[in-house]
């Protein structure tokens, strides 16, 4: 495994792992979850489960939330923070747990308009928060993307249908603008949607440029830098906020569904074949640090960053 701009010496590994999916943080850095398939992808055997690990990426509970007797389980994948609740993306199905407890609280089935039906059931890979009312949930197999408003009994619309989408897989909403991000698994494609559902293709494959192949997760960092895992070719990258493409992190083993840790500054990486997850730090971008700064691990997510210097000649407050 090759990683370049990744601090590996701070690198914290989790293992006894099912094919985990997602990897995500609690935005205030002190919970993680990750989610385990355990088994196969469209598999209704209620064997899922959801792992849970404190702020120092140590596993608290394995089987956090666990498919079996009560709680229904199967295949969970994206999973998206909603004040105290846990939403699951898994199968058909968008499921929702208590975060301190684990225990169920939602179940809401989704079909797909026949307007959007390829005449294949609907597939949910990823959810992701817009920060303020909605839920937005890919549908992979429908090339769909749907709208879940939580403040309204989560009542759910067909946001954007359209085969441009070429498979959606990870969503994100943008920091900046609160457009929603999804990668295409089937055709390596970066596309950018409105809150009203109109689509631009931010980034595809010329015919000699095939620079991704099945890309699985999307997020940003602080700066707005955003990262795309791209499973089969096993490598990050960070598309800074002029568009200039850098490969991070290569020779990786199935890198999932991504997330970033803003507050702790980290990138959050599960290993679907490998059942393993990582967590590393992440170097600031040149542009937030004054010219002849020295690194310290601050640019890595560990500690505070130093206090900027007063300019010669200013009053102290």
């Amino acid at each position: 495994m090759v990683l370049s701009q990744i601090n590996l010496a701070e690198a914290r590994q989790v293992a006894g792992l099912r094919s985990p999916h997602s990897f995500l943080s609690d935005p205030a850095g002190k919970e993680y979850f990750i989610s385990n398939v355990n088994g196969e992808p469209d598999a209704r055997d209620n064997n899922g489960f959801i792992t849970k690990l404190d702020a120092e990426g140590q596993v608290v509970d394995l089987k956090f939330v666990q498919g079996g007797g009560e709680v229904t389980l199967h295949a969970p994948k994206g999973m998206a923070l909603v004040n105290r609740t846990l939403y699951v993306a898994d199968l058909d199905t968008l499921r929702a747990f208590d975060q301190k407890t684990g225990r169920p609280v939602l179940t809401l089935p989704l079909t797909a308009p026949p307007k959007a039906s390829l005449g294949k059931p609907v597939s949910l890979v990823d959810v992701a928060w817009d920060g303020r009312t909605f839920l937005y949930v890919s549908d992979s197999a429908n090339n769909a993307i749907y709208r879940v408003d939580v403040g309204n009994q989560h009542a759910v619309v067909l946001l954007v249908h359209d085969n441009r989408l070429a498979g959606p897989s990870g969503l994100a909403v943008h920091p900046k603008n609160g457009h929603i991000i999804a990668v295409s698994w089937d055709k390596g494609k970066i596309l950018e949607i409105t809150p009203e559902g109109a689509l631009i293709e931010l980034v595809s494959n010329g015919f000699f440029t095939a620079r991704f192949q099945n890309l699985r997760g999307v997020d940003f960092d602080r700066w707005g830098n955003m990262y795309v895992s791209d499973q089969t070719k096993g490598k990050i990258w960070r598309m800074t906020p002029n568009h200039r493409f850098h490969v991070i992190a290569e020779y990786l083993p199935s890198p999932a569904d991504i997330g970033i840790d803003r507050d702790n500054n980290l990138i959050l990486v599960p290993y679907q074949y490998a059942d393993a997850a990582e967590m590393n730090g992440l170097e600031a971008p040149t542009e937030a640090r004054s010219k002849g700064q020295k690194r310290t691990l601050a640019d890595y997510g560990f500690v505070p960053p130093p206090p900027k210097p007063q300019p010669e000649g200013a009053t102290k407050k």
